[in-house]
């Protein structure tokens, strides 16, 4: 699946909206905050999910450790983007650990956080 310019959180409103209205989640490397976007807030906003990126200096380190970490997690959201429901906006907020560990093992990290926070759908049989 494609990674399009619509499924970025790009302004400081949509960032400090995830932040004081989101329900965090603690997955080790990376914190993942989660929030439902409402209908009315933005019509004409991207009906799918959103995702922001954020590496600062002081938690990652320096440009070439910020950039890669960000990298792997819009990675792991292009990827696994169907486990999550249209409407939601996720912000990730990456950690020195980040980078440290295998990509498989953040990615395992990343999907479990998914499924706990967004179960899949039963299906009536």
């Amino acid at each position: 699946m494609q990674f399009s310019a619509e499924q970025r959180l790009r302004r400081q409103p949509d960032f400090r909206f995830v932040r004081e209205r989101g329900r965090r989640h603690d997955c080790g490397a990376f914190t993942l905050w989660v929030v439902r976007r409402e209908a009315s807030e933005k019509p004409e906003t991207h009906a799918g999910a959103r995702v922001g990126v954020v590496a600062s200096r002081v938690a990652v380190g320096n440009a070439v450790h910020r950039n890669r970490a960000k990298r792997r997690m819009r990675e792991l959201f292009r990827r696994h983007q169907g486990l999550i429901p249209p409407g939601y906006d996720l912000l990730i907020v990456a950690r020195s650990a980040l980078n440290r560990l295998e990509y498989a093992e953040i990615e395992r990290r990343f999907v479990d956080a998914c499924r706990k926070v967004f179960p899949p759908a039963p299906v009536n049989v």
